[in-house]
């Protein structure tokens, strides 16, 4: 029996050596194939004496099972083992990785975000309003009457004799006043649409961004005030802001806005973004019509109000110096990952 336990101790000592399927496939034909050690003992068995034959084969089986057992929990080692060096061959850890593609927020989109959150750190609510608005809301209450020809300046688009898409986001403003009494200060964004050819500046369909703050003592300087805010906090700290006298039915006295050129600020005359001009127009403002909180049930002998409304993707041409208003919508990967 001590040659068997020298036997076992031999053949588990050549198992945990090999390294591979092979070696071991060959630790088992050494000791339990058919010219193995332990075929050559059950051939000695004969020699015994009949007595000590049975329990010298009881031996034998009870070695074998013993050896296979660790025969097989080898195998599952060295598979484990050749699985993960196949992989490792497979992947070369030192090779720069692919970097995954990860979404953004639309640059018209950010710049939407970023103006709403400088209104709302000064207190503004952000309101959002259905795009199919009647013509009241549109219009009407907006100072603008049929017949009027700033209707036809809008270009808007009819679904019916009274409703149609929003061509601007002033219907919250009306909206807002019928719902509430002053103070109001809200800023509305959202999708606008009108019929214009298609170029490098106007699209049928673009974003804007409105505003409105009304209650007692408001004058034109807290417009002037608050506009090169925004100003600032879209570009940078040194933006200034420009009134040009202008015309709009629901503001009075109104004007068109502009801010220095991000680009040059007005140094050079060779500008690409403002043609050298040192100002780039961001849209229109002025104090609320009368006539308009007349029509909320406001007495502007008590109030008064700013108004005004930007386009945000005209926003975005100049806070990304982008050169056609058609980029934002072309849906270009390589376009949109630079201004990620």
């Amino acid at each position: 029996m001590n040659d068997l336990e020298r036997l076992q101790m031999r053949f588990e000592a050549a198992v945990q050596a090999a390294r591979d399927e092979t070696a071991l496939e060959e630790v088992r034909a050494a000791f339990l194939g058919r010219s193995g050690e332990i075929n050559a003992i059950r051939r000695s068995i004969g020699r015994l004496a009949p007595a000590d034959r049975p329990s010298a084969g009881k031996a034998i089986n009870d070695t074998v099972e013993r050896m296979e057992t660790v025969l097989g929990e080898r195998q599952t080692v060295l598979a484990a083992l050749d699985v993960q060096r196949k992989l490792e061959e497979r992947i070369d850890v030192t090779f720069p990785a692919t970097q995954p593609q990860v979404g953004s927020i639309h640059p018209v989109r950010r710049v939407i975000e970023d103006a709403c959150a400088y209104f709302e750190r000064h207190g503004f609510a952000v309101v959002l309003g259905p795009e199919v608005e009647p013509a009241y809301y549109n219009f009407d209450a907006l100072n603008i009457p049929e017949g009027h020809p700033a209707r036809e300046a809008l270009d808007s688009f009819w679904i019916d004799d009274t409703l149609l898409l929003r061509p601007h986001t002033s219907p919250m403003q009306i909206r807002t006043m019928q719902l509430h009494k002053p103070p109001i200060a809200i800023v509305a964004p959202g999708k606008c649409y009108r019929r214009d050819a298609v170029d490098a500046r106007h699209l049928f369909q673009f974003h804007q961004i409105e505003g409105l703050l009304v209650a007692e003592g408001i004058h034109f300087g807290h417009l002037k005030g608050m506009l090169a805010g925004l100003c600032r906090a879209l570009y940078g700290p040194y933006q200034r802001v420009r009134f040009r006298p202008s015309f709009f039915p629901f503001t009075e006295p109104s004007a068109e806005v502009d801010t220095t050129c991000p680009k040059c600020q007005g140094k050079t005359t060779a500008c690409s973004m403002c043609g050298g001009a040192g100002w780039i127009e961001l849209g229109g403002a002025g104090m609320v019509h009368p006539n308009v909180l007349r029509e909320v049930g406001y007495d502007p002998e008590i109030v008064s109000g700013w108004a005004f409304g930007f386009g945000a993707e005209r926003l975005a041409l100049a806070r990304y110096e982008v050169d056609d208003i058609r980029r934002f919508i072309d849906s270009d990967p390589d376009f949109l990952e630079q201004l990620a």
